[in-house]
């Protein structure tokens, strides 16, 4: 975990640009992400490593438990759970 921390203090959302523009997102600000199953509060961090449509986390930290947004589901091949897709909303909280 240390060496994660050197990377990012914190757990961030990579958001496509020209989605964080059409939601008002701007870098560093803080997000509501929602799926079906619960919702957390992260910072926004805009990059073109996701693609439009898509954002991303890490799961690695307490503060912002990612995990509570996806599924308990297991691949039906793999058995492997589906924590890396899930359908979420994304929304800018009011300052």
């Amino acid at each position: 975990m240390a060496g994660l921390k050197t990377l990012a203090s914190e757990e961030l959302l990579r958001i496509h640009p020209g989605d964080a523009a059409a939601l008002k997102i701007a870098e560093g600000e803080m997000v509501r992400v929602r799926s079906r199953r619960g919702e957390i509060t992260v910072r926004a961090n805009i990059t073109d490593v996701c693609p439009p449509g898509v954002v991303s986390s890490t799961f690695h930290y307490a503060e912002s438990p990612i995990n509570v947004l996806t599924s308990p589901a297991l691949d039906p091949v793999a058995k492997i759970p589906e924590t890396k897709v899930c359908a979420v909303c994304v929304e800018k909280l009011s300052p």
